[in-house]
């Protein structure tokens, strides 16, 4: 006996014909998890959130920021 060939993906899930929809626990539970979330960030994720922005700009501006450098060491030299 053959199987006949059955083409797409078939799945069951736990929404039993009906929309899959997000419960009000659910919800309730996520925010939760969410408040905590935030509550961890404190002064070191905003001292690493500024590193990323400063790396990114200095990543993308290499040769002004190397030229500027080269400048501002060689003022301080001819000053001296």
């Amino acid at each position: 006996m053959t199987t006949p060939f059955q083409s797409g993906p078939h799945w069951s899930t736990a929404s039993f014909g009906d929309t899959a929809d997000t419960s009000p626990m659910e919800l309730s539970a996520l925010g939760d998890h969410l408040d905590l979330c935030r509550g961890l960030r404190g002064r070191l994720f905003a001292a690493r959130c500024r590193a990323e922005v400063v790396h990114g700009f200095v990543a993308s501006h290499l040769v002004t920021t190397a030229l500027g450098a080269v400048a501002l060491v060689a003022a301080g030299w001819l000053v001296l």
